[in-house]
Parts: C-alpha cells; sequence; structure tokens
C-alpha cells in the first residue's frame, strides 16, 4: 500500500500521541518520585513477530525505548503455541539479560489485538523505588551477583485473558521495603496500557489495520534510508576511540571502553573488540544494553533521522562475547547507567574527528546514583533514591548546559520541594559549580554540587557514580570538565571514598551530611580562541574556579 505524505504524517503523529499520552498518565499516577517527578520511564509501540520498535514517546527515556525491542522479543520467545499471546494479557518482568537494564526497571508489555489478531505490542517501563536485594533503592556498588541487587522476575503473565495473577502481585510485593510505592507504580503502568490499547483500538476503528501496518512499515524504511544517506555522506575510513570507568565497585582497576569505528559506503560498523572483560562488580551490561546505548548515541549525532528500529539497519555491532558489554547471567548489572554513559562518550569523540563540524565536547557522564535509607520513629521505612545533573559538552553553536540531564535521558533531576517533603532530609547547597567546564572556543556546561543533610536520627548511605578518575573529555583542543566529588561527613570530619565515587554502607547520624560535586562538560574548540566578552561574562557570573 502506498501512502502519500500527509497521511503518512497525520498517522505518525496520531501514533506518537498514543505513546505520549501514556507517558503522561503513568507520571501523574505512579507513587514513587523517581517516576512521578523525574520521569524515569517510557512507553513504545512495538512490532508483532519481531519486537522491533516501531514508535517511542517523546517525554520518556530513549534508553529504555531501545532496550525493550529485546524485552518484547524475549516475550514472544517464551510465550508461543498453546501458551501464545491471547487478548487481555499482561506480561511483567525485570531480567536484564532478556531485554532488561537493571532489576529497578520494570517492564510491562500488552499485546493489542484487531479482529482476533496480534497487531503490535505496547510497552511501559519505570524504575521502581525497592525490588529488595541487599541495598535499598538497589544501586549496590559491591554487588558481584545480580541476587545481591533484587529480585529477579522473569517474562510472567501478570493478567490471563483478563484475569489477574494475585500471587505474582503479591511475590513483587513481599520482595520490596516499599510496597506500597510498588503497588501505586504497578497499577499506574497498568492505567498507562489500558489507555494506550483503547487508544490504538480507536486508531484501527477509523483508519483500518492495513492502513496503519502500511504507516509503521514505511517509517521505518525511511529510517533506514535516513541513516544510509547520512553514513554516505561521511568519509569511508577507520577510527578507533577509547575511554575508561574508574572501578567496577569491587576493584580498583580502570575498566576500558574501546570501538573501532568503520565506514564504507552507507555501511557503518561499530566493533567493541578490545573492552574489558565482564567484571566482578556491578558495571556490567547485556547484549540488548549495549545495542541500546548506540542507537542513542546514533539518535544524538544524527537528530533528523526518524526514531525507530530502521536506524540500525545499515549498522553491524560486533560486541566480544562475555565482554563489560555482552554479561551473562549472574554478573550484576546494577550500574548500567554509567557504563551506556561511557559508550556515548566513545562514539562521540570518535564521530568528531569524522566531522569535526557537528563534534560535541563529552558530558559529565555519570548519574550519581544516590541512596538514603532509615527507619522513621514509628518504625515506618523510608528510602531516598535519587539521580543527579551535571554539564554537557561545548559544541559548534556555544557553549554547553550547565546542571542538564545525561544524554541517555529526557528525566528530569527531582525537584529538591518534593525530595525534602518526602523525606527527612534538608539540601544544604544545590548550587553550579564554578569552574567545572572545560575550556575552550565554547566552553562545556558547569556541574553542580548538592549538599544533604540528614534531618532523622540515623541513615544508612550509598552512593553509585563515576568519572572521579576520567574527566568528562573535550574535542577540537578543548579542555577537560572537572571529575567528580564524593564527600561525606563523619564524627572526625569529611571523608572521601577509597573507590573515588562508589559508597556503601556509610552510617550517617542526625546533622551530617553528604556532597556531590558534578563533573563539567568537555570543551569546544581551542580556549585562545574564546570570545572575550564571554570570558568577561563568565568571571563576572562567577563561573570560573
Amino acid at each position: 500500500m502506498t501512502l502519500d505524505p500527509v497521511t503518512l504524517a497525520v498517522l505518525k503523529g496520531r501514533l506518537e500521541q498514543i505513546a505520549d499520552e501514556m507517558d503522561a498518565t503513568l507520571f501523574r499516577a505512579a507513587f514513587n518520585p523517581t517516576i512521578a517527578e523525574a520521569h524515569d520511564a517510557c512507553h513504545g509501540i512495538y512490532e508483532a513477530t519481531t519486537g522491533a520498535t516501531l514508535i517511542q514517546g517523546k517525554s520518556g527515556l530513549p534508553i529504555f525505548v531501545g532496550v525493550m525491542a529485546f524485552g518484547v522479543k524475549a516475550v514472544i520467545d517464551k510465550f508461543t503455541g498453546d501458551n501464545a499471546p491471547r487478548e487481555g494479557d499482561v506480561f511483567i518482568f525485570n531480567d536484564p539479560y532478556l531485554g532488561g537494564t537493571h532489576l529497578s526497571d520494570l517492564r510491562l508489555i500488552r499485546p493489542c489485538f484487531h479482529s482476533g489478531k496480534l497487531f503490535c505490542w505496547l510497552a511501559s517501563v519505570g524504575h521502581w523505588h525497592d525490588v529488595g536485594g541487599a541495598v535499598p533503592g538497589n544501586y549496590n556498588p559491591a554487588a558481584t551477583e545480580y541476587f545481591q541487587e533484587g529480585v529477579l522476575i522473569p517474562p510472567v503473565r501478570l493478567y490471563s485473558a483478563g484475569r489477574l495473577n494475585q500471587d505474582i502481585v503479591d511475590i513483587i510485593l513481599a520482595a520490596s521495603r516499599l510496597p506500597v510505592s510498588a503497588f501505586g507504580d504497578l497499577n499506574a503502568h497498568l492505567s498507562a496500557l489500558d489507555l494506550g490499547t483503547a487508544r490504538v483500538a480507536a486508531l484501527l476503528a477509523e483508519s483500518g489495520p492495513d492502513l496503519v501496518a502500511a504507516a509503521f512499515a514505511e517509517l521505518t524504511a525511511r529510517a533506514a534510508t535516513m541513516m544510509r544517506a547520512e553514513i554516505a555522506g561521511l568519509p569511508d575510513g577507520r577510527w578507533e576511540e577509547e575511554d575508561f570507568l574508574d572501578n567496577d565497585g569491587r576493584n580498583d582497576v580502570p575498566l576500558r571502553i574501546a570501538c573501532a569505528v568503520t565506514i564504507a559506503g552507507d555501511r557503518l560498523t561499530l566493533d567493541f573488540t578490545g573492552s574489558a572483560d565482564a567484571c566482578a562488580g556491578p558495571v556490567n551490561i547485556s547484549r540488548a544494553t549495549t545495542i541500546a546505548s548506540v542507537y542513542v548515541a546514533l539518535k544524538h549525532l544524527f537528530p533528523e533521522v526518524a526514531a525507530n528500529s530502521g536506524v540500525l539497519d545499515p549498522v553491524a555491532i560486533i560486541l566480544p562475547p562475555n565482554s563489560l558489554l555482552d554479561a551473562q547471567r549472574p554478573k550484576p548489572t546494577g550500574g548500567y547507567t554509567e557504563t551506556i554513559l561511557r559508550i556515548i562518550d566513545v562514539l562521540f569523540c570518535a564521530f568528531a574527528r569524522i566531522r569535526p563540524g557537528h563534534a560535541i565536547g563529552n558530558a559529565y557522564g555519570t548519574i550519581n546514583a544516590l541512596s538514603i535509607a532509615g527507619n522513621r520513629a514509628d518504625g515506618a521505612r523510608w528510602v531516598m533514591f535519587s539521580f543527579f545533573g551535571g554539564g554537557h559538552g561545548g559544541n559548534p553553536e556555544g557553549d554547553g548546559l550547565s546542571h542538564g540531564n545525561p544524554p541517555i535521558a529526557t528525566a528530569i533531576i527531582p525537584p529538591v520541594e518534593i525530595m525534602e517533603a518526602a523525606y527527612p532530609i534538608r539540601f544544604t547547597q544545590w548550587a553550579l559549580r564554578p569552574g567545572s567546564g572545560g575550556a575552550g572556543t565554547h566552553r562545556g556546561g558547569m556541574g553542580a554540587i548538592y549538599e544533604i543533610e540528614l534531618r532523622d536520627a540515623a541513615a544508612e548511605l550509598f552512593v553509585f557514580a563515576e568519572r572521579a578518575r576520567f574527566a568528562p573529555r573535550g574535542v577540537l583542543g578543548g579542555g577537560q570538565g572537572a571529575m567528580n566529588v564524593v564527600e561525606y561527613e563523619q564524627a572526625d570530619g569529611w571523608h572521601t571514598p577509597a573507590l573515588g565515587s562508589k559508597v556503601v554502607g556509610v552510617k550517617l547520624t542526625r546533622g551530617q551530611r553528604i556532597r556531590l560535586e558534578s563533573p563539567g562538560g568537555g570543551g569546544w574548540g581551542d580556549p585562545a580562541g574564546r570570545d572575550p566578552a564571554a570570558a568577561e561574562r563568565d568571571a563576572r557570573m562567577g563561573y570560573l574556579a
């Protein structure tokens, strides 16, 4: 079926609106602030037989969209024959090795039928507050197996032909330190899927399945065509880049992430051979997560290409088996965010050499995942989990964004007012970090300083972060951003973690503080070329150290 451009544009907008409405429904209904306020979640529409990404929402996390395609495929592969999906089914899982990220990210997948035939899949994913494990909030820098990070849920039927399996709900809630929060999030996901199913049904009734299926096929084909054209416009050749993670949270040894980028005509090959082997600590990622991070990086580098599985059609990705980027169970994956950010940094640096006119300095490269947990006076458990911002890289058009979110996310840094209202803590500082952006013709954006004081009698502190040993890099002669600084207060004064950026189970008492000084972005271009007026403004505004 041939679609005219107007019809295709209308259908594309209608389909994206379905995913956007699902995003909004989850954000408004979720109980935990990581979803409700920070928007650490996403929704998408996926192909019926392959699970390939067809449509993604504009408000959710791009990394979730890419990984979810593998999750949908895992459900397709498992539930076949007499056990095939039926109308009213909903599947749930968090298995990071079957199209997940880490155990905190719960995935709910629902088949959409039309006239008794499976037409597509809808998926909803969000970061839940706590799913068990050794550490409240689940970011456990000391984990050596996924068992220490939380409870792994394989793909199972939560609803069977419209009937809730209460046993599954009971198991999930029993595993969480915060069952009320988990129950609220679960029902928020289900509400989003209900809305999405109703919207898809209305669209199919109005336009017919053949027309909508033709739109899916055309949008995917166009993304592939656009990506081939972008690659063909680049010079042929081979470029190698590398960067490092500080350590794995267990052993203080840097971990290499290497990539050789080869362009031949309209084909792109990304070869990660030479990257570190799978490690003891929780910075491993699955093959699905690595491929999804490449998808996100390419969408940053080629923003005009449509966002669906067609982006990867002309791209070959080579991963060394059993490496840090192809981890197998039971290797821990809780700190996956840090590793995928480094993959994006490596690709940004490689493409800065391939097409300098579009070069971007590295962003700050860590989410600074922070958990503080304790018990209130009445014995009730509380768990604060949050992530924090930093500087983005300078670029051809100007200075990098200060205090932004990482390139893997469209999430929002949770508001200080929400966190102070929800937990017995107080922010004593929340400010830009002077001098943290890398020097350049266009300097890197500034990181931030966050200082948090405990207002309860006692609590435990956990931090999972990176970039305390290897700074965000500049491009085209730009300088490095400042490295991450993590400090916490004890009775004898301030301490810095032995591993630089990772803290496990430190005891805090009332009035003691934790301070994060997040990295700035790398600079763009020779600092000698900076506009004197811009340099004067930096000094006047206090942006310089």
